[in-house]
């Protein structure tokens, strides 16, 4: 019996759905494939039935996180990675990632470093996967991350983790995953939530997820909007009083230029 679950969220018709589930039935070690949306559509149902993926319908409340939300629902394994359309895996992902929360004691999440796909091609080196990186090392070490208070606070300068690299150990967490709260920085708001639970956090540093940049992708629309600024600083308010907050959201606003697809 399979103990993990790749839970695709579609939205409208991607031109890059179909590359993602291939990167997923090409794992060498095999997961449950299902696929949830809120826009339901011939085109969703066609590639599902093309690929016998099981389709669910969202009719309730839309939006990133009740998306997010309602696929960890769909899923009924122990461990569930919600992968998003415009995304894909490296054929290794699953075994190395699932195998280690296997291993835990008490797993909360696992997540990997990445490369980001840029006007088609794969890109190792990016301003934005080096800041991503500097972050993320404190994790490397095994007694940060059994530390709360210290891993916590290798958010407090910035989000250093992709959201679709990410891998839930479901039955040790709190429901709902995600709060309804923010629209860009709701990955990072949960990442602060679960790095202060009792429990084992699991980083694989290799490049086993890849993050596509491109003009249409939430993030890039959120940036354009400005939305991005208020929310970095509500959540840097978390860990620094106002002025230093207020100081480092300055500096990290910045860095988010390189989420946009010429800048790299």
């Amino acid at each position: 019996m399979r103990i993990h679950t790749f839970a695709i969220c579609a939205y409208k018709e991607s031109e890059y759905l179909e590359e993602c589930i291939e990167s997923l039935m090409n794992q060498t070690v095999k997961s449950e494939i299902i696929m949830a949306t809120h826009t339901p559509s011939d085109f969703l149902t066609d590639i599902c039935k093309k690929y016998d993926i099981p389709l669910y319908i969202n009719e309730g409340e839309a939006g990133i996180t009740q998306d997010w939300n309602f696929a960890l629902s769909k899923a009924k394994t122990r461990f569930v990675t919600i992968a998003h359309q415009d995304d894909k895996y490296e054929p290794d992902y699953t075994r190395q990632v699932v195998g280690r929360m296997r291993r835990a004691k008490k797993p909360l999440i696992g997540f990997t470093d990445y490369y980001e796909i840029r006007r088609g091609e794969r890109v190792e080196k990016s301003t934005m996967i080096r800041i991503k990186k500097w972050l993320t090392m404190p994790l490397r070490l095994g007694f940060v991350r059994k530390s709360r208070i210290l891993r916590r606070y290798t958010l407090s300068l910035g989000d250093p983790i992709i959201c679709p690299s990410v891998t839930f150990a479901v039955r040790n967490l709190p429901k709902p995953i995600f709060e309804d709260h923010f629209i860009c920085c709701e990955d990072w708001e949960m990442l602060e939530k679960v790095f202060g639970m009792k429990g084992d956090i699991i980083y694989v540093s290799k490049k086993l997820t890849y993050h596509r940049i491109h003009e249409e992708s939430t993030t890039s629309i959120a940036l354009s909007g400005g939305i991005r600024k208020k929310e970095n600083f509500e959540m840097f308010r978390k860990f620094w009083p106002k002025p230093i907050a207020a100081i480092i959201n300055k500096v990290y606003n910045q860095s988010e230029k390189f989420n946009k697809v010429d800048n790299v």
